[in-house]
């Protein structure tokens, strides 16, 4: 499934879109950016709750499809125009990290 499907069916918010046509090979779900590098893997979505530049920068090295953002974090305004400089597309949603793992599970 492609991200701009998938957040269309999810009913998400794109905070960043710059890819819609992106497909999805499976999900992730993790705060700890050192861990997430290490563990992701190319294509996923990535679900967290993290909002700092950071994210955009592992976002980029692992090469994820997209970034679901949980729980109604929002990027400033900084970070989000970095996400579309860099080709990521970031997905918001005000659901807890586990209902979003559901939500992928049954979509994907």
């Amino acid at each position: 499934m492609k991200v701009g499907e998938f957040a269309a069916k999810a009913s998400f918010s794109a905070v960043s879109m710059p890819d819609p046509d992106r497909e999805i090979n499976g999900v992730y779900a993790g705060d700890l950016l050192s861990w997430v590098m290490g563990n992701a893997k190319e294509d996923n979505l990535w679900i967290t709750i993290m909002t700092n530049s950071n994210v955009i920068a592992v976002a980029s090295l692992v090469d994820v499809s997209a970034i679901i953002l949980a729980e109604g974090v929002e990027l400033d305004e900084k970070t989000a125009l970095l996400a579309k400089e860099k080709g990521i597309n970031v997905l918001s949603s005000e659901k807890s990290v586990y209902e979003l793992c559901l939500t992928a599970g049954s979509l994907l």
